[in-house]
C-alpha cells in the first residue's frame, strides 16, 4: 500500500471502502455549510422557512449572551472564585441550552439528506417542532420577566403566564425539547 492510498483511506476519500456509507457527492463542512446544504436538500418549504430563522435567532441569541457575560465580568471582575466563577459558567451553559435545540434541526436535516436522504414528512416535522420550540422560548420569557419589567395587560392568557412562578418558565422550553425528540424518532 502507497502513502498516497493509506493517506486516502485515513481522510475518508474512499469512503465506500473504508465505511461501507456513500458521504455524497456534496458534503458540508461545519456549521455554516449544515445550514446551506440543509437548505439546498429539502424539499419542505417549512423546513427552508425554519433555516433561516435558526441562523438568525442563534446569531441573536449568542449575541445576547456575549455581551450578557461581557456585563457579567465587569460587575464581578474583581472578585476571585467561588460563586461568582460559577454563575459566570452557568450563564454560558444557559446560552448554549438555549441555542442547542434551534440548531439541532438543521443539522439533524442535513446529516440525514446526507447519509440516508431524508423525506419530507421528517423535514417537515422536524420543522415544525422546532418552531414550536421557538415559541416555547417567548412563553419562557413571558413567564420569567420580572415584576418591574412586565407591562399592565388586560388579556387573560397573558395574565396567567404573568402569575406563574420564574422557575416555571422552565416548562414550556423542556416540553418543546421533548416533543423534538419525539418527532425524530418517530418519523426517523
Amino acid at each position: 500500500m502507497t502513502d498516497a492510498t493509506a493517506a486516502d483511506s485515513v481522510t475518508g476519500e474512499d469512503s465506500e471502502a473504508a465505511g461501507g456509507q456513500d458521504d455524497g457527492a456534496e458534503p458540508y463542512r461545519g456549521l455554516p455549510g449544515a445550514f446551506l446544504y440543509a437548505f439546498r436538500a429539502t424539499d419542505s418549504l417549512l423546513c427552508k422557512a425554519y433555516v433561516p430563522v435558526a441562523l438568525l435567532l442563534s446569531a441573536v441569541i449568542a449575541l445576547v449572551f456575549t455581551f450578557g457575560l461581557i456585563v457579567q465580568l465587569a460587575a464581578t471582575g474583581s472578585v476571585r472564585g467561588g460563586t461568582f466563577t460559577f454563575s459566570r459558567t452557568f450563564f454560558l451553559f444557559v446560552g448554549l441550552l438555549v441555542v442547542a435545540p434551534l440548531l439541532a434541526p438543521v443539522l439533524s436535516v442535513a446529516r440525514r439528506h446526507r447519509r440516508t436522504g431524508s423525506s419530507v414528512a421528517y423535514d417537515r416535522g422536524i420543522a415544525f417542532s422546532a418552531l414550536l420550540f421557538v415559541g416555547s422560548l417567548y412563553l419562557a420569557l413571558l413567564v420569567s420577566a420580572p415584576a418591574e419589567l412586565r407591562e399592565p395587560t388586560e388579556s387573560v392568557v397573558v395574565g396567567f403566564f404573568y402569575s406563574l412562578t420564574p422557575l416555571a418558565g422552565l416548562v414550556p422550553p423542556l416540553l418543546a425539547v421533548g416533543v423534538m425528540y419525539l418527532v425524530h424518532r418517530l418519523l426517523k
